[in-house]
């Protein structure tokens, strides 16, 4: 299907072209100084330690000591399990030139100036989100540093994929509306496996290891290569950004797959460096879920496995072999056995999640 010369993919037929493509290539950079963009405000305004830590964030930035705040840990036994409209995503599987990567001093942003941007719409979405930018949070080891938990369980590492609502024509308006962005959330595992779709970052991340400095790709990048198998499963709640401000205005999609990348490929991130020392850890402790409700979205007509897949294999085999495994996944474990289904209609959903 084809709108203004844009692909656009449902999930099943977007999931069936990933890992097929070839996306090793080399990557030739450049490296400048680059002003500090980390969503609004001036980067070196906070910081993970100390006085400029998360624990004193809320005595300039008000909104941090908000009662709707992100990252929560999500516990399973209460999520409510939900069957929503399939996500679309448009320009996902483009071939993205002009890929910039930037040490900002706290993380690593990943930004890119073709036109159109990348989108999703569906699910719990009202609208048209268009792709911001994305950037990762990690911790001192392997043991933590994701943001968001899930049953108290932490990851080595978190990708905020960031999109605004497009009626609010930039990320710096849709800020001040409280459906003004969605951020799409991956988690990461180790596998002893190497991703090769993460080569050319973690190379990208060895030229920008001083602060306020970037690289471009000049080959191009695609999203989709970056990606888990499975975006049908996935918990959504109404919650904030992670750094300061701390704004109320995101629609938050933590994805149930993790991505697998080897010990070495996300040790790169810990490398960089910040105006103090090595970025070990760049992650906002678990804020109160209040009264909120996180769901779960489950399609009904697959179940994905979550085990270890191949970056080689061909995904209809993948998707074969997953069907002969007798395992599921813990959420649909914990929803199957403690969760009735709710069938409900989508504006039901985003009157929860307002």
């Amino acid at each position: 299907m084809q709108m203004n010369t844009i692909r656009v993919f449902s999930y099943n037929s977007f999931r069936m072209i990933q890992w097929l493509r070839a996306i090793m290539h080399p990557i030739s950079t450049f490296a400048f100084a680059f002003l500090p963009a980390f969503l609004f405000i001036n980067a070196e305004d906070f910081g993970y330690d100390g006085v400029r830590g998360p624990t004193y964030w809320g005595e300039r930035y008000q909104e941090c000591r908000g009662k709707h705040q992100s990252p929560i840990d999500i516990n399973l036994l209460r999520v409510k399990q939900v069957a929503l409209p399939e996500l679309s995503f448009v320009g996902f599987d483009d071939s993205i030139d002009d890929v910039h990567v930037t040490n900002n001093g706290h993380t690593v942003l990943i930004e890119v100036d073709n036109e159109p941007h990348p989108r999703v719409s569906g699910g719990p979405l009202d609208g048209d989100y268009i792709f911001s930018q994305m950037h990762f949070h990690w911790g001192d080891n392997d043991t933590f540093g994701s943001e968001d938990k899930i049953n108290h369980r932490s990851f080595p590492m978190e990708l905020h994929m960031v999109f605004f609502k497009e009626e609010y024509k930039t990320a710096k308006e849709a800020v001040k509306h409280s459906d003004g962005l969605t951020v799409l959330a991956f988690f990461y595992e180790l596998d002893r496996h190497q991703h090769p779709a993460y080569d050319d970052i973690t190379a990208a991340l060895a030229n920008v290891t001083e602060p306020h400095t970037t690289v471009v790709m000049s080959h191009p990048f695609s999203i989709l290569n970056i990606l888990p198998y499975d975006l049908n499963r996935y918990f959504t709640y109404r919650g904030s950004l992670t750094t300061p401000p701390c704004s109320e205005v995101v629609i938050w999609l933590d994805f149930e797959q993790p991505v697998r990348l080897t010990h070495d490929q996300i040790e790169a991130f810990r490398e960089l460096r910040s105006a103090t020392g090595k970025i070990r850890h760049n992650f906002r402790p678990i804020q109160p879920i209040g009264d909120r409700v996180v769901f779960y979205n489950v399609d009904n007509k697959y179940f994905y496995y979550n085990d270890v897949d191949n970056p080689d294999e061909d995904s209809t085999q993948r998707r074969k072999r997953g069907h002969n495994r007798s395992h599921v996944t813990l959420a649909t474990a914990y929803s199957v056995i403690s969760l009735p289904f709710i069938s409900i209609f989508t504006s039901s959903i985003k009157r929860c999640l307002d």
